[in-house]
């Protein structure tokens, strides 16, 4: 059976949809047409991933001729687990990882959070004053995804998830895609992702970042989609075949979406996670061989 050879494994918020639509569609590369299948990183668990092994598998067989076949998950680089399952299930296979300022991807992973229901402590400084309560299982959410999630500054420590990783593969089969270099030269980001993977640099596509911020015009209709009452879901599945249902959901969900800017967060809060994230900042410079102590510094804040 087909199955992938090369996992883009996150971080969240990180530009992998990005990197998951330019890959999609480049004729060398299959990608399935469902992104976040989370097969692997069984230490995680939401209703959502996919761990059936046919069910998992059946979403690559239509790949025909393309020389690469790839998948992407953000939480495979959090999972403890999801690096062994990978080399178990691939030995040969290549890994692409994509960091940001962790400052900057902690708080836009909050606002995607609140956008799809994930997250219901509106402000953001709260948010982070919960998570060792929410590691005792209090004050979580009903729909977290995964619940691990909303433990913000641990999604961020990106050294001893990388660590793993190198523990495991060869680092040349490790290819770093740093958020900044998409917003600032995302054609040149695309050739080098390409070229690790030995297929044609020169596709050229528009290449916008395609994840901007969202919120939910209707907090109720977010609600109703994500948990619509037994009585509902019953009757529509008598009534309504799958396909349409289907359609009908995602035609609801995208009206329900409104983009907007992020509000800056508060100079005071940044500064003092950016001091918090300075040790581990340092660290993955030294890990990565480049410098990123100016995400330390910067006091702009990226969308």
């Amino acid at each position: 059976m087909k199955r992938p050879d090369f996992f883009i494994v996150g971080a969240p918020k990180c530009g992998t949809t990005f990197l998951y639509s330019h890959l999609k569609n480049h004729p060398e590369i299959f990608m399935p047409e469902r992104k976040e299948l989370h097969y692997f990183g069984t230490d995680l668990y939401h209703p959502d991933f996919v761990r059936d092994t046919t069910t998992y598998l059946s979403f690559f067989q239509k790949a025909e001729n393309e020389r690469r076949i790839g998948e992407a998950s953000v939480w495979y680089l959090y999972s403890k687990r999801a690096a062994c399952e990978i080399k178990a299930f691939s030995p040969s296979a290549q890994i692409i990882i994509m960091l940001r300022n962790p400052v900057d991807m902690i708080y836009s992973l909050h606002s995607q959070y609140l956008y799809n229901g994930c997250e219901d402590i509106v402000d953001f400084e709260d948010a982070l004053g919960k998570e060792d309560l929410r590691k005792k299982g209090l004050f979580l959410p009903k729909n977290a995804y995964p619940v691990e999630g909303l433990f913000y500054r641990e999604t961020a420590k990106y050294t001893q998830q990388i660590k793993r990783y190198f523990e495991i593969f060869d680092r040349k089969a490790i290819h770093f895609i740093i958020f900044d270099d998409i917003r600032n030269n995302p054609q040149a980001s695309l050739r080098d992702t390409f070229r690790f993977l030995g297929v044609n640099e020169d596709i050229r596509n528009d290449a916008k970042l395609v994840n901007p911020n969202k919120r939910a015009k209707s907090v109720f209709l977010r609600n109703l989609l994500q948990n619509p009452p037994p009585f509902l879901l019953n009757m529509s599945r008598r009534l309504i075949p799958h396909a349409i249902r289907s359609r009908m959901r995602k035609g609801m969900w995208d009206f329900n979406i409104r983009y907007e800017s992020r509000i800056p967060m508060r100079p005071e809060l940044r500064k003092r996670l950016q001091d918090e994230f300075k040790p581990e900042i340092k660290q993955l410079s030294d890990m990565l061989g480049r410098d990123l102590n100016y995400w330390c510094s910067h006091s702009s804040f990226a969308n």
